[in-house]
């Protein structure tokens, strides 16, 4: 899944509240023997005290007075003991304490008698909860059931919950599910018949499955041709879990079919089946579509909902005549069922997960092109139909790439594009189905950019590679979704590197890169591979280190072996697992058929697979010995939290007498301390060639000095890759004091002289940000001199700017960011020049150069007429990137009642979709006082927002980093701790609130180390 294609946080999922973690159980449980528990010691889990009883030894309808009874009981005699054992001392201590002849000393045959009763009380304490076998109730003791000597939870009927796990038992494996279902538009409502057949693994007589929000109207179960008679379907809501009671036990090695009958209205948020209205010309619209991954198939239909339960699939659907259907597979037949009824049926699919199954309800056209025997559609509403030519050549070319470099082909014989008007991923990988937003899919000639155009390719990319990684080999559990996403985003940017080279794919997998670099070097960071149990932690894996860490090691692997190896190793991986499911240990298994376990990759990867964080590098030249060093970084500068992590770190380098091209020096860093003998002394060295590496380096000062001459004297000696990650280090390095801050500034001199986007995005990156904390904490002025330093920097390079589409992608993306930024700080040339721009297209209907379309909107923005004639061309337009630029514009006014319009507007999901609400409110909090608005719409707006979005989706991280990323005060830290400890749930547990904590502790910080040589440089 592709989270948020245009933040690209390459991404995003659950509803359901588990307080299971948390919770102290209602009584202890008596019995002691680890054999008959269910629950492994480090693995039991209890509900809230309103929905849970602890049943031992007891039937299901014996469980009112005599469970009090036994309750009471064991809470006593538990006391007793304790009670009077602290009697006992307090008693002593007096005695030694109270004033002499007011209380006597006690005699040896006082201290001997309260021995005896010491010992007998631990004596019957010790028979009552330590002898195995034996229940103490009011009646005596009694020997326990084994069978019944579990904690299991209580049905919403009242009856006992026969398991106890929110993770699925493996005693039946489903086979093929038959899938009827019957979406009624009118109604918002569906029905449908499910039909599994079951492999039988272990005796049971009970069926446990997912199934959340729906009605069972029936069940049945037919086992060797005979239908079992009484079966009963109880249903336990916190695990979203339901259990077929059967009259008798199925014995290991059957097969069964169960049969689910069941209904549900459609879903109001973007979790399951769910509904979407769009406009028609004046009249509205509607269309059904799923969104299952990760836990949400369970919404759609009674099954088996967790990645390894791979199974086939035949579905039908019911739609009336005016709406298309389409699933994973081709449809084989159309019959009418009713009068103005029709059903369609899909052949039956090949083994997947549940989360992989899609199906829409819809009056959608398509353009379709044949491919290696796969036939390829995209499909859009019929208003959009001239927006996809694009998107299916594009697919065709990567759809041939892809069959070619894996040497697997497609398995499927289509693959339907199809793109929603409202949802909340950026796209979703459904086998065979992938559905996308309208503004990654579609592309308008004379509206969408080169960058819309890069965007649009690079999530269809991204989506093609998950037909493979993550399809047809899948991970086994959510702990390893980077399996999953690692790999499809960076088969994404290979892949267009390779078939799109004009698109200048590694340049923006450099600038992610970055991002993942800042959101990795918190303590609050995870592992790439962690363990995750509950909703809300499954959700939150689908961030920034699933999709770009996983691609930025995958990186760093491959020019460390070299790209041919490492494409061996991913299609002997590919082969190994097909149709399978996969851990992180079987992917390093895989390679290391290739390498011959030289290097041991499982050894060599661990490291960056199950620590958090990444090494900060320092290499100290002397001579011709360049002694190297690694610790954690931490942004914090938190000594305690960093001495003890050890990565394998492949270190790649130049020095300054080797070109660039003439590399490749490699060393492998395998220990905290180590050093590289060079053959020659150089005047400087610079590592991580191309930032191809997931790590920082310090040079020390006399490193540094060396490079920064080298810079002023001939950058051009090194790549702007290699200038850009310069710049992203030591100013990193320069805010937690590694570096003095007034170094970083010496570096940016040479800047006058350069010409390529991602170093000068990097310095706008970091100057910018400083700019924000400033501005926001009320230092106005200081602020203001920080940009007019930029502005000063670049000023030659925003003058030479034309207002044109012309150029490589790489000039056309320099000028847009020039551009705009020197408008966003109100250079008085670009703003004057965009203005006139802005009132010829108003007035004239002069078409705009899509290059600087979003500049020339922010500035018509400022004034409220030409605010009010944006918003009047965003209602109407048919354009979704066109919208998406008018939005920014809207969102930059310092209106304060505007901007809480368009926040309001987007929560309701009327005249702007909810979709983009974390949009509105990240473009709201770049400035003052929008940043103000945005923080206190989030917290008035909190659990309807909750209630709209998944607790830990990409849209809840960002909605909460973002509104807070530059908070740089005590108050404001107080103030967003307070706010979440008082929250509904869970949200204080969630990963982003805990991130956006530690950032602003970390500006806090930031502040108090920087200001004043903040206050030099200017």
């Amino acid at each position: 899944m592709d989270p948020q294609a245009n933040d690209r946080a390459q991404l995003p999922r659950n509803m359901i509240e588990n307080s299971m973690f948390e919770e102290e159980p209602d009584v202890v449980d008596l019995a002691k023997e680890s054999n008959l528990n269910p629950l492994e010691s480090d693995d039991v889990e209890y509900e809230p005290r309103s929905s849970r009883l602890l049943v031992r030894g007891l039937g299901e309808h014996d469980l009112d007075e005599d469970e009090e009874d036994y309750e009471s009981s064991a809470k006593l005699l538990g006391m007793s003991f304790m009670n009077r054992s602290s009697g006992l001392r307090n008693s002593g201590s007096n005695f030694r304490h109270t004033q002499e002849g007011l209380c006597p000393v006690p005699s040896a045959r006082t201290v001997i008698v309260c021995g005896v009763v010491v010992v007998i009380a631990i004596s019957i304490v010790t028979v009552v909860y330590l002898l195995p076998k034996c229940t103490f109730t009011k009646e005596g003791c009694h020997v326990k059931n084994h069978s019944m000597e579990l904690i299991y939870p209580i049905a919403s009927n009242g009856k006992v919950f026969p398991w106890a796990k929110n993770r699925l038992p493996h005693s039946v494996l489903p086979l093929q599910y038959n899938i009827t279902l019957h979406p009624n538009m009118s109604t918002m409502a569906f029905t449908g018949l499910v039909q599994i057949k079951l492999n039988v693994t272990e005796n049971t007589k009970n069926i446990i499955l997912h199934s959340s929000g729906l009605h069972i109207t029936k069940a049945s179960v037919l086992l060797e041709g005979k239908s079992l008679e009484k079966v009963e379907v109880l249903e336990y809501p916190a695990f979203e879990e339901i259990a077929v009671i059967l009259p008798e036990p199925i014995i290991k090695g059957k097969e069964c079919i169960l049969s689910l009958g069941y209904s549900a209205n459609f879903s109001s948020s973007y979790y399951g089946f769910y509904k979407v209205s769009y406009m028609d010309g004046n009249s509205s619209r509607w269309l059904a579509a799923t969104q299952f991954e990760p836990l949400a198939a369970r919404k759609a239909f009674p099954c088996f909902d967790e990645p390894a339960f791979k199974s086939t699939f035949l579905i039908r659907i019911k739609r009336n005549e005016e709406h298309i259907s389409l699933s994973n597979m081709p449809k084989i037949e159309t019959t009418t069922v009713a009068d103005g009824v029709l059903q369609d049926e899909f052949s039956t699919s090949v083994a997947m997960s549940t989360y992989l199954v899609a199906f829409i309800v819809a009056d959608m056209k398509n353009v379709s092109k044949e491919t290696n025997d796969t036939m390829v559609s995209v499909y859009a509403i019929p208003q959009k139909m001239d927006q996809v030519q694009y998107a299916l050549e594009s697919a065709v070319k990567l759809l041939d790439f892809y069959t070619k470099y894996f040497e697997i082909k497609y398995p499927l014989k289509k693959l339907d594009l199809v793109a929603i008007p409202d949802i909340q991923a950026g796209a979703m990988e459904n086998w065979g189905l992938i559905t996308f937003r309208e503004t990654t899919l579609l592309y308008g000639e004379n509206i969408s950019s080169v960058m819309d155009k890069q965007e649009v390719t690079m999530v269809i990319a991204h989506e093609l590679a998950h037909q493979w990684f993550g399809n047809l080999v899948t991970m086994e559990w959510w702990n390893d979704v980077w399996l999953n996403e690692g790999f499809a985003t960076y088969m994404q940017y290979f892949s267009l590197q390779s078939a799109f080279p004009d698109l200048n794919a590694d340049d923006g997998f450099l600038k992610q890169r970055f991002k993942a670099l800042e959101k990795d070097a918190l303590i609050t960071s995870h592992p790439i591979s962690t363990d995750v149990q509950s909703p809300q932690h499954i959700e939150e894996m689908f961030d920034d280190l699933s999709y770009i860490k996983g691609a930025a090691i995958l990186l760093m692997l491959k020019n460390y072996l070299s790209e041919d190896i490492f494409h061996f190793c991913i299609k002997q991986y590919l082969n190994n697992y097909e149709y399978r499911s996969a851990t992180s240990d079987g992917l390093w298994e895989s390679m290391n058929l290739i390498t011959q376990s030289n290097p041991d990759m499982k050894n060599l990867m661990k490291s960056w697979t199950h620590q958090a964080g990444y090494p900060l590098v320092t290499a100290i030249k002397k001579g011709k010995e360049i002694h190297l060093s690694q610790e954690r970084f931490l942004r914090t500068n938190n000594p305690t939290e960093n001495s003890s992590t050890v990565w394998h770190v492949p270190l790649s380098y130049i020095t300054s007498d080797t070109s660039e091209t003439a590399f490749k020096n490699v060393y492998l860093l395998n220990d905290v301390k180590d050093k590289i003998n060079l053959t020659s002394e150089n005047s400087w060295v610079k590592f991580n060639v191309r930032m191809t590496g997931f790590y920082l380096v310090d040079y020390g000062d006399e490193g540094w000095n060396g490079l920064i001459g080298q810079l002023n004297s001939d950058h051009t000696v090194l790549h702007s890759d290699d200038r850009a990650n310069l710049i992203h280090d030591i100013f990193v390095l320069g805010g937690v004091g590694r570096v003095p801050l007034t170094k970083a500034f010496d570096l940016l001199s040479y800047i006058v002289n350069e010409t390529n986007v991602a170093p000068i995005r990097q310095v706008i990156h970091q100057l910018s940000h400083i700019h924000g904390i400033l501005d926001k904490r009320g230092e106005t002025l200081l602020a203001g001199r920080v940009m007019h330093n930029t502005l000063d920097l670049l000023k030659n390079q925003i003058k030479n700017q034309s207002w044109t589409d012309e150029g490589t992608l790489s000039e056309r993306e320099l000028r847009s960011t020039l551009l705009d930024f020197a408008c966003s700080y109100d250079f008085t040339d670009c703003t004057s020049k965009a203005a006139e721009w802005f009132d010829k297209w108003k007035n004239n209907g002069t078409q705009l150069p899509t290059d600087v379309m979003k500049v020339v909107y922010k500035v018509g923005a400022k004034t409220e007429e030409g605010w009010g004639y944006l918003f009047e061309v965003y209602a109407s337009s048919m354009f979704e990137t066109e919208k998406l630029k008018i939005l920014e514009a809207l969102a930059s006014t310092d209106n304060a009642r505007k901007l809480l319009w368009l926040m309001q507007e987007s929560l309701r999901g009327n005249l702007i979709r909810s979709q983009d609400l974390h949009r509105i409110i990240t473009f709201i909090s770049r400035h003052v006082p929008g940043y103000l608005v945005a923080w206190d719409f989030v917290k008035q707006n909190w659990d309807e927002i909750n209630q709209k979005f998944q607790p830990g989706s990409y849209i809840i991280q960002t909605v909460v980093t973002k509104t807070t990323y530059q908070f740089s005060t005590e108050t404001y830290l107080n103030e967003v701790i307070s706010f979440f400890n008082s929250t509904s749930g869970k949200s204080r547990d969630m990963w982003c609130v805990k991130e956006a904590i530690e950032t602003i502790k970390m500006n806090i910080q930031w502040i108090k180390q920087n200001l004043d040589s903040i206050k030099n440089w200017l």
